[in-house]
């Protein structure tokens, strides 16, 4: 047979949408949650309801520059200023920009100083280590604090919250689902995979429950766009396991319902399909609120004279 090759139309710049890697070894699924494995195919959307306000969250990152920090302790200390931002858009007959929050960071271990520039001041934040990795992911553990800062002062005044990536610290949230664009780990195999497979656009999957450090429901739904491949236009959404069953059964038929009208178009969105529009938008936005990096490097240069 020969070679048939899939030209995927994420951006290469961003990654990969899904990838071919095995089942986690510490995960569990339970996929009988709404239908038995045995009665699993794709589910159309079931509901004609629109909320009346459909509010998205998402932040974005910016490494400003590496430094060094010396106060006479050897050896010296690696650090990082970085600039992040959350917001939210909200849906109601047309998309606005409903909130946004900057805010500007210094990082690195011990108890770092406040550094004040004519771009702004960067708070300090001390980690526990040394070392690249741990500045990074302070930086992302603070976005996401951000992001459920911002979520929480406008959820409640929200009929659905997408947030876009795992639900993860968020699950405490009212009326929120997590929104996964990319897949780096295949949960399900047997029917449950092949149901993904032959999804059409607007179609998801049952409900499933899966645990790995902590619990919640899921299911994949399909969103318009070219199908090169099995999984193409394929996202995951994630609710708290703490609803009821019948709530976040008509959460999914909500969001297989709704989201398809905002997904994006490849000549428009590198990250087409997946990346909705009113994402993209706000993304957008927020990158504009962190300020031009190149005036930002040098009021952090001459700041450091």
């Amino acid at each position: 047979m020969a070679q048939r090759v899939a030209i995927e139309s994420w951006d290469p710049d961003y990654g990969v949408p899904s990838t071919e890697h095995t089942e986690e070894t510490d995960v569990e699924i339970d996929v009988g949650v709404e239908v038995p494995e045995d009665r699993w195919g794709p589910i159309p959307a079931r509901t004609e309801q629109r909320p009346e306000a459909l509010l998205f969250i998402d932040g974005v990152r910016r490494i400003d520059a590496n430094a060094w920090l010396d106060d006479g302790r050897i050896p010296v200390r690696q650090g990082m200023f970085a600039s992040f931002a959350a917001g939210a858009v909200r849906v109601v007959e047309q998309a606005h920009v409903d909130r946004v929050e900057v805010r500007r960071t210094l990082f690195a271990p011990g108890n770092p100083e406040a550094f004040v520039t004519r771009g702004g001041t960067y708070e300090p934040f001390g980690v526990a280590t040394p070392g690249a990795d741990a500045l990074s992911s302070a930086l992302q553990e603070r976005l996401g604090d951000l992001e459920v800062e911002v979520a929480s002062r406008v959820a409640d005044n929200a009929d659905l919250v997408v947030v876009d990536g795992p639900l993860y610290r968020r699950a405490h949230l009212p009326r929120t689902i997590g929104y996964v664009k990319t897949h780096r780990v295949q949960h399900l195999k047997g029917r449950p995979a092949e149901t993904i497979a032959v999804l059409a656009a607007g179609e998801r999957t049952p409900v499933f429950r899966f645990r790995t450090s902590w619990t919640r429901h899921a299911w994949y739904l399909r969103l318009p766009g070219p199908k090169a491949h099995a999984w193409s236009g394929v996202v995951r959404m994630e609710a708290t396991a703490d609803l009821a069953l019948d709530e976040t059964l008509a959460m999914a038929n909500l969001t297989a319902g709704v989201l398809p009208r905002y997904a994006s178009e490849p000549h428009k969105d590198p990250r087409a399909p997946q990346n909705l529009y009113p994402i993209a938008g706000l993304e957008r936005e927020l990158r504009r609120r962190l300020g031009d990096a190149v005036y930002v490097d040098r009021a952090l240069r001459a700041a450091a004279g």
